[in-house]
């Protein structure tokens, strides 16, 4: 029977693809909501939409009662739960059909079975599927878990049974610390999961992360849709994926594609799924778990493939056989696939919450995919995931897939909350990347690197500064006269402008209008150049020939793109600074903070530059400068003390 009325159990980017496909095939698109998801772009999208409880998960998308009371009212033939939440259910898929409501997705004996990590090794070691050796025995005593690790032998991994997500997850060198991790994991798994059981597998130095799409139906077919490279990860959670894998060669997918159908043919598997495997250094390949459901990742392998995963879902789920034969799926071109998430990856990946002011990011194109949860305006919950957008690039080939990742990552923007788009643009660039000779480990390794600040290229710094003397412009009405303009202007000299710059630190400059150029100077940087406009691009001379620059702007915020994109924020103007001497004079905090490092008492002498003080606010650490030599006659501020923006820390006065 033809599904008519879908209910998606879920919210956010997942919800409103499944309804993009609903919209094609003409079926009635149905919503739920939590109370912080009343006003949603999911909800917006839907045909109708309903309530299902408060703002807490536990209670709302996690409530099977709720879901299906909202099914039977909307009068619902089906319900598609997305990816999380109740997907990989079965009591939930069971209730389903219990009142007689198809539930898009597998069957509850292969939830069943492949949902304990344990349990599923058994079955697909007994299909002929490699396994990691390891021990996912019964007894569960500390005891037998040091023995077995010492069988196994080290550098070994202790597992969560029943785990994802990284979560009571250790990884044991020695046989010294195992006892600790085997507390800590079980700890871990009992608070995330309600099930405190271990496993122990051997542990492979820099591994990859490799999966296989694989699609039943209830006419015993079983295919796959080639393989996914997932081994971009941050804490074992996924960022970046691509199919092909660069990796693997033909004879290795030949085997691994093979063994991921003998896996799901197991369990007797009906609709989407996917295999994950590990694979060493040396090729070797190792079943590591079963996703019961749809992946985050699938639109990747839905442009190489050119197949709408969620109508094959829906086909299967009202009872049709697979659309393709395994010889009729072709995989064509690249397909890479970046997870937009608001969180700061310089603070352990802290999520940022906040309402998105503007997402921008170039149109959908044949080689540009943006699937997208949020628009302009929209809240990121304390309550949910933090992903905004997942962005794909495709090309003929890697090469190509890699050029449009790069050059629309930077033309992607966030304005509102922090996100991890400069990480992206980072990996997306770094030559290990490139070369496709990455794993698990990469990100989390070199985070320090991937993360650290760069200088911003003269040209963005020029094109700032014209920014923010063209916002000090005189208001209407004001002529010509001298005393009416913010520029700076004083008698017998050329008028300068004291300006702040977050690049992220925090710059203080002078800038002046010479001639026809802008002139730009103070801690440490020296700048002369030109700025003009041309057909809406701007055109900027540092020295070494005009660069063509986009610019992204949302207020004080600004992405300025050429070789590659930087972001900067201008400072607001600071009302004491009447003269560039005064401003000098009288260190200021940039913005509202903490003062955490005061270096200097009244009557310390100081030089130009030397740092005063450290005040941290927006989750940085800014240095405040003295911008003259001379004598501290004030310190206006405490150790420890909250300052406002625009704060005057200090008093300098003639040495």
């Amino acid at each position: 029977m033809k599904i008519s009325r879908l209910l998606v159990a879920n919210r956010g980017e997942i919800a409103c693809r499944i309804f993009r496909t609903c919209r094609r095939l003409g079926i009635h698109a149905i919503a739920v909501y939590s109370d912080a998801d009343r006003d949603a772009l999911h909800v917006r999208l839907a045909d109708e939409a309903h309530r299902v409880g408060p703002a807490a998960a536990r209670e709302s998308y996690l409530d099977m009662d709720a879901i299906l009371a909202a099914a039977r009212a909307s009068r619902a033939d089906a319900i598609h739960p997305g990816y999380g939440f109740l997907s990989e259910n079965a009591a939930f898929a069971e209730a389903c059909g219990g009142v007689g409501i198809r539930f898009v997705g597998p069957g509850t004996d292969a939830i069943r079975a492949m949902g304990l990590k344990h349990e599923a090794k058994a079955i697909v070691a007994a299909a002929g599927v490699p396994v990691v050796p390891g021990y996912m025995g019964e007894e569960q005593s500390e005891a037998r878990l040091v023995a077995e690790a010492a069988r196994v032998g080290f550098p070994l991994l202790v597992k969560a049974v029943a785990g994802g997500g990284g979560k009571g997850m250790r990884v044991v060198r020695e046989a010294a610390a195992l006892p600790e991790a085997l507390r800590g994991a079980r700890s871990e798994a009992e608070s995330a999961f309600g099930d405190g059981r271990l496993m122990l597998e051997r542990f492979l130095e820099r591994p990859r992360h490799v999966e296989v799409q694989v699609f039943g139906d209830a006419h015993g077919n079983c295919v796959h849709l080639f393989e996914r490279e997932c081994s971009v990860q941050r804490r074992y959670q996924k960022i970046i994926e691509e199919s092909p894998s660069p990796f693997i060669d033909a004879a290795t997918r030949a085997a691994m594609t093979a063994a991921a159908v003998r896996a799901a043919k197991a369990v007797g598997y009906v609709n989407a799924g996917t295999i994950e495997f590990i694979v060493g250094g040396d090729g070797a390949f190792y079943f590591m778990e079963m996703n019961t459901r749809l992946q985050v990742e699938h639109p990747v392998t839905e442009l190489v493939t050119g197949l709408d995963l969620v109508e094959w879902q829906l086909r299967v789920a009202s009872g049709e056989p697979l659309p393709l034969r395994q010889e009729a799926i072709q995989s064509r071109g690249h397909a890479i696939e970046a997870r937009i998430y608001s969180e700061d990856p310089r603070r352990g990946f802290l999520p940022s919450v906040g309402r998105v002011r503007r997402f921008a990011h170039p149109p959908a194109s044949a080689d540009w995919r943006i699937d997208s949860g949020i628009a302009d305006g929209d809240a990121i919950s304390v309550h949910y995931d933090p992903m905004i957008a997942k962005v794909v690039a495709s090309g003929a080939d890697r090469a190509a897939a890699l050029a449009s990742l790069r050059r629309n990552l930077d033309r992607t923007a966030v304005f509102g909350v922090g996100n991890n788009l400069a990480l992206l643009r980072t990996i997306a660039r770094h030559p290990a990347f490139a070369a496709g000779d990455v794993d698990t480990g990469f990100v989390d390794r070199e985070l320090a690197v991937l993360t650290a600040d760069v200088p911003p290229p003269p040209e963005a710094l020029l094109l700032a500064a014209s920014l923010a003397l063209a916002d000090r412009a005189p208001p209407a009405g004001a002529g010509h006269s001298p005393w009416q303009l913010a520029d700076g202007w004083r008698a017998g000299g050329e008028p300068v402008q004291a300006i702040g710059l977050r690049t992220p630190a925090f710059l203080r400059l002078r800038a002046r209008r010479q001639g026809g150029s802008l002139v730009l100077e103070g801690e440490g940087t020296s700048l002369r150049g030109t700025v003009a406009i041309a057909d809406g691009r701007y055109l900027v001379d540092a020295g070494r020939g005009p660069q063509s620059l986009e610019l992204i702007r949302d207020g004080e915020m600004l992405q300025v793109v050429g070789e590659s994109a930087t972001s900067l924020a201008l400072a607001p103007a600071w009302p004491f600074e009447r003269s560039v001497e005064d401003a000098d004079a009288h260190p200021a905090s940039p913005l509202p903070g903490r003062v955490v490092d005061l270096r200097v008492k009244a009557g310390d002498r100081v030089e130009k530059g030397e740092v005063l003080a450290v005040v941290e606010g927006m989750k940085m650490q800014h240095a405040i400068r003295a911008g003259r030599a001379g004598r501290i006659l004030q310190v206006l501020a405490r150790q420890g003390e909250l300052v406002d923006a625009e704060a005057i820390l200090f008093d300098i006065g003639p040495a």
